[in-house]
């Protein structure tokens, strides 16, 4: 994990709960966001463009096939962050 994501990662939690609309301590890193906190695809759209606007970087539509859980938000915005 990059560290400008290590240190701000409290607060993707609360974006990515913010936008999935459930309660930060109902997640955890590895919970899936379809399978298991009932998300649908809409919901993960508007998640990838909240980290984009929120990191200013831009991340390829393809990457939205990772984010499936916290730990995959961490990968994604990480390498959009290196490149």
């Amino acid at each position: 994990m990059n560290a400008a994501v290590a240190e701000r990662a409290d607060e993707i939690k609360e974006l990515v709960c913010r936008v999935l609309e459930i309660e930060p301590e109902k997640v955890s890193d590895t919970d899936l966001f379809t399978e298991d906190l009932g998300a649908d695809s809409m919901k993960l759209i508007e998640l990838l463009a909240n980290l984009e606007i929120e990191f200013d970087v831009e991340i390829d539509e393809d990457e939205i096939e990772r984010l499936v859980n916290l730990r995959g938000v961490y990968d994604v915005l990480s390498a959009a962050l290196d490149a």
